[in-house]
């Protein structure tokens, strides 16, 4: 990512954290919306706390755009652990979905196209990384095992 997307991906995010728990709760409200079976996920989840790991993982992903290498093994760890909730790898566009229109919303009419770009951008970096972690052969074994 050139220096002005980061920047701009790290100037919004910065507005988005001083509202963290409102922006977590509509993000989750977009994405049940877009798909309502992946509620049964969260069922016994207390939410609020879900909305921080939510916004501690973008936290970690966008102070690590400079340096986006260094996330990746944190990354690759986070999409492993969500095989085990039955994430797949077709979730990933919903959340993806879910996240630009939270922004979208957020920021109203100060989401530019641009922002749309960017911030599409890195969450499909991150997702990428992420589902070619829980393809691994070793992951599906280890599940394949433990049905």
């Amino acid at each position: 990512m050139q220096e002005a997307e980061i920047v701009m991906l790290e100037e919004s995010f910065a507005e988005v954290v001083a509202v963290r728990d409102e922006a977590a709760e509509l993000f989750y409200e977009r994405l049940f919306v877009h798909d309502p079976s992946l509620r049964a996920m969260f069922a016994s989840s207390d939410m609020k706390e879900q909305g921080r790991k939510l916004m501690a993982a973008l936290s970690l992903v966008v102070g690590s755009l400079r340096k986006l290498d260094t996330v990746v093994p944190a990354l690759e760890t986070l999409a492993i652990k969500h095989v085990g909730y039955g994430v797949r790898d077709e979730h990933y566009a919903t959340v993806g979905k879910a996240l630009i229109e939270t922004l979208s919303l957020f920021f109203a009419n100060r989401f530019t196209l641009e922002h749309r770009r960017v911030w599409t951008l890195a969450y499909e970096t991150v997702a990428t990384v992420m589902i070619a972690a829980s393809n691994t052969s070793g992951v599906r074994e280890l599940l394949r095992r433990s049905s």
